[in-house]
């Protein structure tokens, strides 16, 4: 496997995790909290709160390992981890990475 081959690949797989951790931030916020404080059930911010956790972990992980090799700079990988804090950081920082 080629170096340009590998880092496409490890790019893609950072935009699916990126786009994993997004959605269930969302749904975490939208959805599994309302259901919390509203309706008494907060069993769905359990599991939610779990899948959001390692799916964080593993975007800052990949973040970080895409930033090794396609050599990104120190503000570029300060933005992918501000915008994994953010509902829709991932999102946007997907849109700047396809410019």
């Amino acid at each position: 496997m080629s170096a340009t081959s590998k880092n496409d690949t490890q790019l893609h797989r950072f935009i699916l995790i990126s786009r994993a951790e997004g959605i269930s931030f969302l749904l975490l916020v939208l959805i599994a909290m309302p259901l919390k404080y509203m309706a008494g059930l907060p069993l769905m911010v359990k599991y939610m709160g779990w899948a959001h956790g390692v799916l964080f972990i593993a975007y800052i992980a990949q973040l970080l390992y895409v930033a090794y090799l396609l050599k990104w700079d120190l503000l570029r990988i300060i933005y992918g981890f501000i915008a994994a804090l953010l509902p829709f950081g991932p999102f946007i920082f997907e849109r700047s990475l396809n410019r």
